[in-house]
C-alpha cells in the first residue's frame, strides 16, 4: 500500500515538472501570434473559474441559493465592479434565498 503512494507521488511530480519545463525549453523567443497570446493570457482565469463555480453552487444549503448568489454577484460585478459590494450582494442573495426556500 505504501509503495502505491510513492508511485503516485512520482508520477504526479514528474507530470507537473514536464508541463512546466517543456515550454521553457522548447519556446525560446516571444510568441507573436495574437490568438496564442490571448489563449495563454486567459488560462489562469478560466482555470480558477472552473475550480470555483461548482463550489459556489454546493457550498450553500441548496443549489438554488448558490445560483442566486452567483447571478447577483456577476450582475453586480458587471455594473459596479466594487469587490465589497459584490461580496455583500452575493451573501445577501444567498441569505434571502435560503430564507425563502426553507
Amino acid at each position: 500500500m505504501e509503495i502505491n503512494f510513492y508511485v503516485y507521488l512520482l508520477v504526479a511530480a514528474s507530470t507537473l515538472y514536464i508541463i512546466r519545463m517543456l515550454p521553457l525549453t522548447l519556446i525560446r523567443r516571444d510568441i507573436k501570434n495574437k490568438y496564442i497570446r490571448s489563449f495563454l493570457y486567459y488560462v489562469p482565469f478560466v482555470t480558477l473559474a472552473v475550480m470555483t463555480f461548482p463550489a459556489m453552487l454546493y457550498a450553500t444549503g441548496s443549489i438554488v441559493s448558490g445560483l442566486a448568489g452567483f447571478v447577483i454577484g456577476v450582475a453586480l460585478a458587471f455594473f459596479d465592479g466594487n469587490l465589497f459590494r459584490v461580496a455583500l450582494g452575493s451573501c445577501l442573495a444567498v441569505f434571502i434565498t435560503e430564507l425563502i426556500v426553507k
